[in-house]
């Protein structure tokens, strides 16, 4: 495979910055010793909260930059994207703030909520394909066909430029970094950013995280080459389900990561959550997984560490899910099979033993014709709140006492 240069350079990135430091936001950097505890008691760790970004995302930057350079005639052209959500909603506002006309490709699987604020920005928003490849290849037609400026989500020397802005104002609010932990989606967040750390101070040591069911960059950092995924992509990081980083911006990958790793989903998920709950903040999958990362791999916080939170656009009917699901893994939430008697206040009867035991019924699924239940009895799946392990444990005990049985679901 032939190498693409590495056009980008700090010299670049610290031209672009005073331009988008008055058109995007200097997001907080933030301490949480809530966070810190949970990952490693030693931990020096700071989280970037560019979930707080205009849009909710970093991705604002790089489509700024990108259409900063435009030339007259080209604008007047408009600009033509495919995004997951976060880059079709950077390019969105973007084109408002020039006073372009946007549009943008998603695929079918594209977060509603995103599609959205895409809308609400201003863009013209077209579903294409299942994948995101899918809706690239349309958006490239597009702009083929109409004349408009492509802008890719990554694979750009100024879409590049434009994210590395942020690893400037990352060592304008903290100059004595030694770590820096951030997602690897297509690679360009990663691409710039990392151009910004590693040219102003090779010592800092910079981290890639992927998704496990979207891992192309870490089996190819492993490889020392390129490796394509020929499997779909599978994850509930929508803003890092990539196929692939780019030929492009693999070379920054390569050149700059001290490591790539991956984090499987339910470490993403107990991110989000640690993150809400702890901090406050409403960080998406995406931009929680390089926290994520330290929780499964702990060793990698090495020195003062920034867990880049690189998004907050969370679909909240994903957040009501991951919550209820996390309430199940924490032993907040108990779920059990039981039965009782197929007469008329028979269910009443166990309710009333759970709610004497302390439990609060949160759902009640009544099955009076399961073949697994013995006739004169009725099935009966509950959801109950409780406090803890020793809670249901003594909850279990008091209804079976009662002549109650309790399967207990996961």
């Amino acid at each position: 495979m032939n190498h693409i240069p590495r056009n980008v350079s700090l010299l670049n990135i610290q031209a672009a910055f005073p331009f988008l430091s008055g058109r995007v936001k200097h997001t907080p950097l933030m301490d949480s010793g809530g966070v810190s505890g949970r990952v490693s008691a030693s931990v020096s760790l700071r989280l970037k909260l560019e979930n707080q970004q205009r849009t909710g995302a970093f991705k604002l930057r790089g489509a700024t930059w990108k259409i900063h350079s435009l030339t007259p005639e080209e604008r007047a052209r408009g600009v033509v994207s495919a995004s997951a959500g976060n880059h079709g909603q950077g390019v969105a506002l973007a084109a408002r703030d020039a006073g372009i006309v946007a549009t943008v490709f998603v695929p079918r699987t594209a977060s509603i909520a995103k599609i959205a604020a895409m809308e609400g920005y201003g863009a013209l928003v077209r579903m294409e394909g299942a994948e995101f490849a899918a809706a690239n290849d349309a958006a490239m037609l597009f702009a083929q066909a109409t004349g408009g400026t492509f802008i890719p989500a990554f694979d750009d020397d100024a879409v590049i430029t434009g994210q590395g802005s942020l690893g400037l104002e990352l060592l304008t609010d903290a100059p004595n970094v030694e770590t820096v932990i951030l997602p690897i989606g297509g690679g360009g967040l990663f691409a710039g950013v990392a151009t910004a750390l590693k040219e102003t101070n090779p010592a800092i040591r910079v981290i890639g995280v992927q998704a496990e069911g979207a891992d192309t960059a870490a089996r190819s950092f492993a490889a020392g080459r390129l490796v394509p995924r020929t499997e779909p992509v599978d994850t509930m990081a929508d803003g890092i389900a990539v196929k692939s980083p780019s030929p492009r911006t693999w070379e920054y990958i390569q050149h700059y990561a001290d490591a790539v790793v991956t984090v499987n989903d339910t470490f993403i998920a107990e991110s989000v959550l640690l993150l809400l709950s702890r901090t406050k903040n409403l960080v998406e999958p995406s931009g929680a997984a390089s926290l994520a990362a330290l929780m499964a791999h702990p060793h990698l916080a090495q020195g003062r560490t920034i867990c880049l939170l690189c998004g907050g656009n969370l679909d909240l009917r994903l957040l009501s899910d991951l919550i209820e699901r996390g309430l199940i893994r924490t032993n907040r939430y108990f779920r059990f099979i039981s039965a009782c008697g197929d007469k008329p206040g028979g269910l009443a009867s166990l309710l009333t033993e759970v709610a004497a035991g302390g439990g609060n019924v949160i759902e009640v699924i009544h099955n009076r014709l399961s073949a697994s239940v013995p006739y004169g009895r009725a099935g009966v799946d509950l959801l109950v709140e409780v406090r803890d392990e020793k809670h249901i444990t003594h909850l279990t005990e008091r209804l079976e006492e009662k002549g109650y049985p309790v399967t207990r679901l996961s």
